[in-house]
């Protein structure tokens, strides 16, 4: 009887160890491992063939049985390690780098939505016949507000929230009006010009802010020039940035270098005129100033303003685009994050 036991047990090792061995991947080797090594394995079985054993048969037959079970795990764990193993060296592979290879080339440049803006705001201007001007940006307060008929004591200047030059009766241009006094000194009427160019305010950084932005300011001064001119230049502007048909409005308002002001609005490109909070529920965004050139202006560039007159405007290139674009964060145009800058290439 123990013989017997002794030789089933060799036997159904042998075979739980080949069956061990074939398991191809790790789930398989998990199956045959409770098939061998479980309660209802054939080892585990014949340990209930023992009753009828003497004692010396039974210690005989335990110990062998004892230790084929061993040996299984033993395979099964030798078994695990070189799945495991194979596992991992077939990942490694489909991960390997060939690092003789040339890297991948720098991604291709494409403007950023400010220049694009510029851009088009110039190409427009410059297709009706007008040419572009430029300045220092660090300017003297003469240029920045006396020619252009704000005095020392003038309230106005308050509104502008100039960064001065210690120790200096200079500043960053708050504005690129200085362009135009700069222009209308180096020529004398007819004159057309836009001036595109980077400014400076000490204003907050936030969504709606910044202590750096860019405008554009456009100057016409000719003989007959009159206010119907300046809306019609106006009118063709917006319809070729914003789309033909877009609603405009004109508001009286003031400027110390023009006379009489307005403020233009377009009607929100977001909502079309209908209110949300992009527009503050009104239905319009403002996009520029605009008049004409104030008489005192004229005189203190030496032109006469009994022969000539002439209109002014100016926008922020960075409000624009946003309202072009549909931005919402005024931010976004100076973090230089690659995720919101890939949206403008091509």
């Amino acid at each position: 009887m123990s013989d017997e036991l002794l030789a089933r047990a060799n036997a159904d090792r042998d075979e739980a160890v080949g069956r061990l061995g074939a398991a191809g991947t790790l789930a398989e080797l998990r199956e045959v491992e409770v098939q061998v090594l479980g309660r209802k394995a054939a080892l585990s079985e014949l340990k209930g063939s023992m009753r009828g054993l003497s004692e010396d048969d039974r210690r005989r037959v335990g110990r062998v049985l004892e230790e084929a079970l061993a040996e299984l795990r033993q395979a099964a764990q030798d078994r695990r390690a070189r799945l495991e193993a194979e596992e991992e060296g077939r990942a490694l592979e489909a991960d390997r780098v060939d690092v003789t290879l040339p890297g991948p080339g720098p991604l291709p440049g494409h403007p950023h939505p400010i220049s694009l803006m510029l851009e088009r705001i110039v190409d427009v201007f410059v297709a009706m016949g007008y040419r572009v001007a430029e300045g220092p940006e660090v300017e003297t307060d003469w240029y920045n507000f006396e020619a252009l008929n704000m005095p020392p004591d003038h309230p106005a200047r308050s509104l502008w929230d100039t960064l001065y030059v210690a120790g200096s009766n200079t500043m960053l241009r708050p504005h690129t009006s200085p362009v135009q006094i700069r222009a209308m000194q180096a020529q004398r009427p007819p004159i057309y010009i836009i001036a595109p160019e980077r400014c400076a305010r000490r204003d907050a950084f936030d969504a709606s802010h910044s202590p750096v932005f860019h405008q554009v300011e456009g100057l016409a001064v000719d003989t007959g020039i009159t206010f119907s001119d300046l809306k019609g230049t106006l009118l063709a502007f917006t319809a070729e940035i914003f789309g033909e048909g877009r609603r405009t409005r004109f508001r009286p308002s003031y400027f110390p270098f023009t006379e009489p002001s307005a403020e233009m609005d377009v009607a929100c490109p977001t909502c079309e005129g209908a209110g949300c909070s992009a527009c503050g529920r009104s239905g319009w965004i403002e996009l520029l100033g605009a008049g004409m050139v104030h008489p005192k202006v004229l005189t203190n560039v030496g032109y006469d303003p009994e022969q000539v007159s002439g209109f002014a405007f100016g926008m922020g290139v960075d409000r624009t685009a946003m309202r072009a674009f549909g931005i919402t964060d005024i931010r976004q145009l100076f973090y230089n994050d690659v995720r919101f800058l890939a949206r403008f290439a091509g």
